[in-house]
């Protein structure tokens, strides 16, 4: 715990007090990993990916993540409405609409704006929050569970290094490695709350007028952060489960309302056919490096997201483990990765595909163009052009503060844990401690 809070708070204070040299120096290191680096994380999610598949048709798929006569703690609707929440929500309400359409106007190759364009967008924003990125999160929850429900190790990242250090886990080594696992996790979650404080910020500015502007994004952060502390004093079952259950029926009910009111037949079509060509060229995709046409778009796309699901893979595997045991690893595998994939495909294929069918047959190129200007105002720009636009909007908005409770909470409800040892019961007071430290980090960010 001290070690953590003392090196967020000088890292904080530090960008605080040199937000310039801060921004210099982010954007030169992430300039040099892109440039020198970008093959090692495309290995490794390739390697991921790889043992997800094989361990799940393979028998040791049949062993549970604990006791053999184990049953889930959790049914299927509730299971997967926590992972989803906690794992992606809030940065698919950011980019549903905006990905796909940044995509569409400006490919990494060819030329923008075409029918070749339009089913490429698509397919890149599959390969960004499919089966890959869920698939990174699934070895590490697999691997914490594994050790925590079948040897009764701690429910913390060290665990995962038993087989090779052994006993040394519950020393400095072991303290070194949550520590690390803190500070990649509140990072990583600052990241999807500052996009979605954005978001939360340009719905409140269309339906109310409220100003556009950081001290206004500031409080909002705290205002919902204070909203997640009692969701997480609440605990597990009565905070997080109950607010992910509402927002899976949400999301459900907003995609069904714009298949309905859009061009359902076109929508559906659309979204089968280019679910064919993310399947069939995923093993290209995945390896494509862009060595012979080099651009800088490989860097601010697939690359900043394969960090970015790398730096949330120890909150959302001890999430994910936390409310995983009894599972079998092959269930666990299929439903940590295919059935998010799924979902995941129809929101893509449904928001993507309504707002370049707008953008290419309805003439609505300022939605394209505010996109580009803006992301966070992508999403109701594009409510515009639908029959009701302030209910969708009022429905988006909701979602979006709940998908940023639940990140919140879950993540918090994961730095107490880690700091604590693995265990999830601990004072209220030392649970709500690490809603603050997320709040001012996403704040000064």
């Amino acid at each position: 715990f001290y070690p953590s809070i003392l090196i967020l708070f000088v890292a904080i204070i530090g960008v605080l007090a040199m937000p310039g040299e801060g921004e210099a120096l982010f954007s030169r290191l992430q300039t040099v990993i892109v440039d020198t680096a970008s093959w090692f994380y495309v290995f490794v999610i390739a390697l991921i990916s790889m043992i997800v598949l094989v361990l799940a048709v393979s028998p040791y798929g049949a062993i549970k993540l604990g006791p053999d006569h184990a049953q889930p703690d959790y049914s299927f609707l509730s299971w997967f409405s926590m992972l989803f929440a906690a794992g992606i929500g809030i940065g698919l309400m950011f980019y549903g609409v905006a990905e796909p359409v940044m995509h569409f106007l400006s490919p990494p190759v060819g030329e923008g704006g075409t029918p070749e364009a339009a089913a490429e967008a698509i397919q890149l924003s599959y390969f960004h929050w499919g089966f890959n990125a869920w698939a990174t999160y699934a070895v590490v929850a697999m691997v914490l569970a594994y050790f925590a429900y079948r040897h009764d190790l701690p429910l913390t990242l060290r665990s995962a290094f038993y087989p090779l250090i052994g006993d040394r886990i519950y020393g400095p080594l072991g303290a070194s490695v949550d520590v690390f696992a803190i500070i990649c996790t509140t990072c990583g979650i600052s990241v999807s709350l500052g996009l979605g404080v954005l978001q939360i910020n340009s719905g409140f500015n269309y339906l109310f007028g409220i100003p556009i502007n950081s001290w206004v994004q500031v409080l909002l952060i705290f205002g919902t952060m204070a909203l997640a502390t009692v969701s997480v004093v609440m605990g597990l079952d009565a905070g997080i489960k109950r607010l992910s259950e509402i927002n899976t029926v949400l999301a459900v009910l907003l995609l069904v309302l714009i298949l309905l009111v859009g061009p359902t037949a076109l929508l559906i079509s659309g979204t089968l056919q280019n679910f064919g060509g993310y399947v069939a060229s995923i093993i290209p995709r995945t390896l494509d490096l862009y060595v012979y046409e080099p651009s800088d778009w490989l860097g601010g796309w697939t690359i900043f997201y394969w960090g970015w699901w790398i730096s949330w893979t120890p909150f959302v595997g001890v999430f994910v483990a936390r409310i995983s045991r009894g599972r079998t690893i092959r269930e666990f595998l299929i439903g940590v990765t295919i059935v998010p994939t799924l979902f995941i495909s129809l929101w893509m294929g449904v928001l993507g595909g309504s707002a370049i069918e707008l953008i290419t047959n309805q003439g609505a190129t300022e939605l394209g163009i505010a996109v580009q200007k803006n992301q966070a105002v992508g999403l109701f720009q594009f409510l515009e052009y639908l029959p009701g636009t302030e209910i969708f909007s009022l429905i988006c908005l909701a979602m979006i503060v709940i998908f940023f409770v639940t990140s919140a909470d879950s993540g918090a409800m994961v730095l107490n844990m880690l700091s604590a040892n693995g265990v999830d019961d601990s004072p209220a007071l030392q649970r709500s401690v690490w809603t603050l430290v997320i709040a001012v980090t996403a704040s000064v960010l």
